[in-house]
């Protein structure tokens, strides 16, 4: 019995610690998923791109399209990921 609780404690912080410091991006040219390993914890585990390749400005997205682009900025095209 503690075998199986120690194996369920073990595997609820193993899903924890992936789901904090792993993460997917979806390329903002050619749509491809890529895994990768975030600098610093956040719960936040999908990150795309709303300007993508387009002439837009940050400005001109919406509020929540604008935070999306900063967390893509900071995790993904910041680190060297995307370019």
């Amino acid at each position: 019995m503690k075998n199986k609780i120690s194996i369920t404690i073990f595997t609820f912080f193993l899903v924890l610690f992936l789901r904090f410091f792993c993460g997917v991006y979806i390329h903002d040219e050619f749509a491809e998923k890529t895994f990768f390993i975030k600098y610093r914890p956040i719960w936040k585990w999908r990150f795309f791109s709303p300007l993508g390749q387009s002439n837009l400005t940050i400005n001109e997205l919406s509020e929540q399209e604008q935070i999306e682009q900063k967390y893509f900025n900071e995790f993904v095209r910041d680190q060297g990921l995307s370019r």
